[in-house]
Protein backbone atom coordinates (compact mmCIF):
# COMPACT_ATOMS: atom_id res chain seq x y z
CA UNK A 1 0.00 0.00 0.00
CA UNK A 2 0.98 3.82 -0.68
CA UNK A 3 2.78 5.53 2.37
CA UNK A 4 1.17 9.15 1.36
CA UNK A 5 -0.62 10.70 4.30
CA UNK A 6 -4.29 10.22 3.42
CA UNK A 7 -7.50 12.07 5.12
CA UNK A 8 -10.82 11.71 4.28
CA UNK A 9 -13.58 14.80 4.79
CA UNK A 10 -17.04 13.91 5.27
CA UNK A 11 -19.61 16.70 5.18
CA UNK A 12 -22.51 15.63 7.45
CA UNK A 13 -25.91 17.01 7.95
CA UNK A 14 -28.32 14.89 10.05
CA UNK A 15 -26.91 11.89 9.21
CA UNK A 16 -27.31 10.22 12.04
CA UNK A 17 -28.50 6.52 11.15
CA UNK A 18 -25.44 6.45 8.15
CA UNK A 19 -22.42 8.04 9.97
CA UNK A 20 -21.61 5.29 11.58
CA UNK A 21 -21.80 2.55 8.48
CA UNK A 22 -19.44 4.67 6.25
CA UNK A 23 -16.89 5.06 9.19
CA UNK A 24 -17.10 1.42 9.71
CA UNK A 25 -16.70 0.20 6.20
CA UNK A 26 -13.62 2.51 5.73
CA UNK A 27 -10.68 0.80 4.78
CA UNK A 28 -8.41 1.59 7.73
CA UNK A 29 -4.97 0.34 6.25
CA UNK A 30 -4.86 3.04 3.46
CA UNK A 31 -6.08 6.35 5.52
CA UNK A 32 -4.50 8.01 8.11
CA UNK A 33 -7.31 10.16 9.91
CA UNK A 34 -11.21 11.13 9.22
CA UNK A 35 -13.03 14.34 9.43
CA UNK A 36 -16.46 14.19 9.78
CA UNK A 37 -17.49 18.45 9.39
CA UNK A 38 -20.62 18.27 11.08
CA UNK A 39 -22.92 21.00 9.18
CA UNK A 40 -25.35 22.14 11.92
CA UNK A 41 -27.34 18.59 12.45
CA UNK A 42 -30.24 18.62 15.08
CA UNK A 43 -29.62 14.92 15.98
CA UNK A 44 -26.29 12.96 17.19
CA UNK A 45 -24.41 12.89 14.22
CA UNK A 46 -21.68 14.64 15.86
CA UNK A 47 -21.63 12.06 18.56
CA UNK A 48 -22.50 8.28 16.43
CA UNK A 49 -19.24 10.58 14.44
CA UNK A 50 -17.05 10.35 17.46
CA UNK A 51 -17.85 7.10 18.83
CA UNK A 52 -16.23 5.73 15.67
CA UNK A 53 -13.27 7.36 15.51
CA UNK A 54 -13.54 10.38 13.46
CA UNK A 55 -12.26 13.53 14.28
CA UNK A 56 -15.58 15.93 14.61
CA UNK A 57 -15.58 19.68 13.02
CA UNK A 58 -18.34 21.77 14.14
CA UNK A 59 -19.85 24.34 11.33
CA UNK A 60 -22.97 25.53 11.95
CA UNK A 61 -23.02 27.67 8.69
CA UNK A 62 -25.12 25.31 6.34
CA UNK A 63 -23.69 24.29 3.10
CA UNK A 64 -21.95 21.66 1.53
CA UNK A 65 -19.12 23.47 0.15
CA UNK A 66 -18.73 25.31 3.32
CA UNK A 67 -18.41 22.04 5.39
CA UNK A 68 -15.63 21.30 2.81
CA UNK A 69 -14.39 24.40 3.18
CA UNK A 70 -14.23 23.93 7.14
CA UNK A 71 -12.95 19.76 7.06
CA UNK A 72 -9.82 21.18 4.86
CA UNK A 73 -8.71 24.08 7.18
CA UNK A 74 -9.20 21.18 9.70
CA UNK A 75 -6.98 19.02 7.84
CA UNK A 76 -4.31 21.46 7.30
CA UNK A 77 -2.69 20.47 10.58
CA UNK A 78 -2.37 16.88 9.79
CA UNK A 79 -0.04 17.66 6.51
CA UNK A 80 -2.40 15.51 4.31
CA UNK A 81 -0.81 14.46 0.96
CA UNK A 82 -4.00 13.62 -0.28
CA UNK A 83 -7.08 14.64 0.24
CA UNK A 84 -10.98 12.22 -0.36
CA UNK A 85 -14.15 13.70 -0.23
CA UNK A 86 -17.05 11.16 0.84
CA UNK A 87 -20.80 12.00 1.63
CA UNK A 88 -22.00 10.60 5.25
CA UNK A 89 -25.20 9.04 3.87
CA UNK A 90 -24.27 5.70 2.85
CA UNK A 91 -24.76 6.06 -1.10
CA UNK A 92 -21.17 5.65 -1.76
CA UNK A 93 -19.27 2.78 -1.15
CA UNK A 94 -16.28 4.15 1.21
CA UNK A 95 -14.56 0.35 0.77
CA UNK A 96 -13.96 1.41 -2.80
CA UNK A 97 -11.36 4.21 -1.99
CA UNK A 98 -8.67 2.55 -2.92
CA UNK A 99 -10.26 2.24 -6.56
CA UNK A 100 -10.65 6.15 -6.34
CA UNK A 101 -6.61 6.54 -5.11
CA UNK A 102 -5.28 4.45 -7.18
CA UNK A 103 -4.34 7.02 -10.55
CA UNK A 104 -2.84 9.14 -7.76
CA UNK A 105 -0.76 6.56 -6.74
CA UNK A 106 0.45 5.65 -10.17
CA UNK A 107 0.94 9.27 -10.35
CA UNK A 108 -1.76 9.51 -13.53
CA UNK A 109 -4.01 11.98 -11.49
CA UNK A 110 -4.15 15.27 -9.47
CA UNK A 111 -7.69 14.75 -9.03
CA UNK A 112 -9.97 11.57 -9.31
CA UNK A 113 -13.75 11.80 -9.73
CA UNK A 114 -15.86 8.58 -8.92
CA UNK A 115 -18.26 8.43 -11.52
CA UNK A 116 -21.72 7.26 -10.37
CA UNK A 117 -22.77 6.70 -14.18
CA UNK A 118 -19.82 4.53 -15.32
CA UNK A 119 -20.33 2.83 -12.10
CA UNK A 120 -23.26 0.16 -10.53
CA UNK A 121 -25.57 3.07 -10.13
CA UNK A 122 -28.71 1.01 -7.87
CA UNK A 123 -31.63 1.04 -9.10
CA UNK A 124 -33.55 4.35 -7.67
CA UNK A 125 -30.28 5.72 -6.74
CA UNK A 126 -29.56 8.23 -8.68
CA UNK A 127 -32.95 10.14 -9.83
CA UNK A 128 -33.86 11.14 -13.15
CA UNK A 129 -33.15 14.86 -12.38
CA UNK A 130 -29.56 14.09 -11.05
CA UNK A 131 -28.88 12.58 -14.19
CA UNK A 132 -30.22 14.71 -16.56
CA UNK A 133 -28.22 17.58 -13.91
CA UNK A 134 -25.09 15.78 -14.86
CA UNK A 135 -25.78 15.33 -18.21
CA UNK A 136 -26.09 19.21 -19.06
CA UNK A 137 -23.51 20.64 -16.96
CA UNK A 138 -21.14 17.74 -18.62
CA UNK A 139 -21.95 18.83 -21.81
CA UNK A 140 -21.51 22.74 -20.24
CA UNK A 141 -17.97 22.06 -19.49
CA UNK A 142 -17.41 20.19 -22.81
CA UNK A 143 -18.26 22.85 -24.94
CA UNK A 144 -16.23 25.53 -22.48
CA UNK A 145 -13.50 23.11 -21.85
CA UNK A 146 -13.37 20.75 -24.18
CA UNK A 147 -13.19 17.87 -21.45
CA UNK A 148 -15.96 15.07 -21.23
CA UNK A 149 -17.07 14.55 -17.38
CA UNK A 150 -19.51 11.83 -16.96
CA UNK A 151 -20.47 12.70 -13.35
CA UNK A 152 -20.17 15.26 -10.29
CA UNK A 153 -20.63 12.90 -7.81
CA UNK A 154 -18.90 13.63 -4.12
CA UNK A 155 -16.45 11.06 -4.30
CA UNK A 156 -13.05 12.22 -5.56
CA UNK A 157 -9.67 12.06 -4.66
CA UNK A 158 -7.08 14.94 -4.87
CA UNK A 159 -3.71 15.76 -3.74
CA UNK A 160 -3.52 18.26 -1.22
CA UNK A 161 -1.23 20.28 -3.65
CA UNK A 162 -3.64 20.19 -6.32
CA UNK A 163 -6.52 20.98 -3.99
CA UNK A 164 -4.86 24.10 -2.59
CA UNK A 165 -3.92 25.67 -5.56
CA UNK A 166 -7.48 25.65 -6.82
CA UNK A 167 -8.24 28.16 -3.63
CA UNK A 168 -11.87 26.56 -3.78
CA UNK A 169 -14.37 29.40 -2.83
CA UNK A 170 -18.08 27.89 -3.16
CA UNK A 171 -20.17 27.47 0.19
CA UNK A 172 -22.78 25.25 -1.30
CA UNK A 173 -24.25 23.12 -4.32
CA UNK A 174 -21.64 25.05 -6.68
CA UNK A 175 -18.76 22.69 -4.42
CA UNK A 176 -17.95 20.06 -6.99
CA UNK A 177 -18.50 21.53 -10.35
CA UNK A 178 -16.26 24.13 -9.11
CA UNK A 179 -13.46 22.03 -8.14
CA UNK A 180 -13.78 20.33 -11.84
CA UNK A 181 -13.87 23.45 -13.67
CA UNK A 182 -10.70 24.61 -11.68
CA UNK A 183 -8.76 21.41 -12.57
CA UNK A 184 -9.48 21.76 -16.16
CA UNK A 185 -8.19 25.68 -16.17
CA UNK A 186 -5.22 24.97 -14.07
CA UNK A 187 -4.17 21.94 -16.01
CA UNK A 188 -4.55 19.47 -13.72
CA UNK A 189 -4.50 15.75 -14.89
CA UNK A 190 -7.89 15.33 -14.35
CA UNK A 191 -9.31 10.92 -14.21
CA UNK A 192 -12.83 9.83 -13.83
CA UNK A 193 -13.06 5.62 -12.17
CA UNK A 194 -16.72 3.81 -12.26
CA UNK A 195 -17.77 3.57 -8.45
CA UNK A 196 -20.46 1.92 -7.33
CA UNK A 197 -24.12 3.85 -5.90
CA UNK A 198 -26.86 2.61 -3.73
CA UNK A 199 -29.57 4.44 -2.26
CA UNK A 200 -28.68 6.86 0.26
CA UNK A 201 -30.30 6.22 4.08
CA UNK A 202 -32.71 8.99 4.54
CA UNK A 203 -33.91 11.53 2.23
CA UNK A 204 -31.83 13.44 0.49
CA UNK A 205 -31.54 17.81 1.14
CA UNK A 206 -30.75 18.34 -2.71
CA UNK A 207 -32.32 15.88 -4.86
CA UNK A 208 -35.12 14.95 -2.29
CA UNK A 209 -36.79 17.83 -2.69
CA UNK A 210 -38.08 19.97 -5.27
CA UNK A 211 -36.27 23.07 -3.69
CA UNK A 212 -32.99 21.23 -3.31
CA UNK A 213 -33.35 20.36 -7.11
CA UNK A 214 -33.84 24.30 -8.41
CA UNK A 215 -31.19 25.00 -5.96
CA UNK A 216 -28.39 22.80 -6.64
CA UNK A 217 -29.47 23.00 -10.38
CA UNK A 218 -29.54 26.99 -10.59
CA UNK A 219 -25.80 27.20 -8.84
CA UNK A 220 -24.54 24.55 -10.98
CA UNK A 221 -25.39 26.38 -13.74
CA UNK A 222 -24.35 29.39 -12.73
CA UNK A 223 -21.05 28.30 -11.58
CA UNK A 224 -20.66 26.40 -14.58
CA UNK A 225 -21.40 30.56 -16.55
CA UNK A 226 -19.13 32.19 -13.79
CA UNK A 227 -15.78 30.72 -14.79
CA UNK A 228 -17.14 29.90 -18.52
CA UNK A 229 -17.83 33.49 -19.62
CA UNK A 230 -15.72 35.74 -16.99
CA UNK A 231 -12.92 33.34 -16.46
CA UNK A 232 -13.23 34.32 -13.12
CA UNK A 233 -10.05 31.86 -11.07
Amino acid sequence: MNNSNINIIIPAFNEEASISKVLNDLPQQCISGVIVVDNGSTDSTAKKAAENGAIVVTEPRRGYGRACLTGIEMAKSMDPDIIVFLDGDYSDYPEQIEDVLQPIFEKKADLVIGSRTQGDAKKGALLPQARFGNWLASLLIKIFWGYTYTDLGPFRAITWEALISLKMQDTNFGWTVEMQIKALMRGLQVIEVPVSYRKRIGVSKVTGTLKGTFGAGYKILWTIFKYGFFKNT
